[in-house]
């Protein structure tokens, strides 16, 4: 097994959130909220 340097374990880059990341989340809770307004302002009854 290898060693690597202190400047190697620096540059080590994992798990970071990119911007695709943040942009997924972003609408994923506009969707939500906009869903979740729209139940109050028109709420639809289940056909039974």
């Amino acid at each position: 097994m290898l060693k690597i340097s202190n400047q190697e374990l620096m540059n080590i880059r994992g798990g970071a959130i990119t911007w695709k990341t943040l942009s997924l989340i972003v609408g994923g809770v506009i969707t939500f909220v906009i869903g979740f307004i729209d139940g109050f302002k028109r709420p639809l009854k289940c056909n039974k």
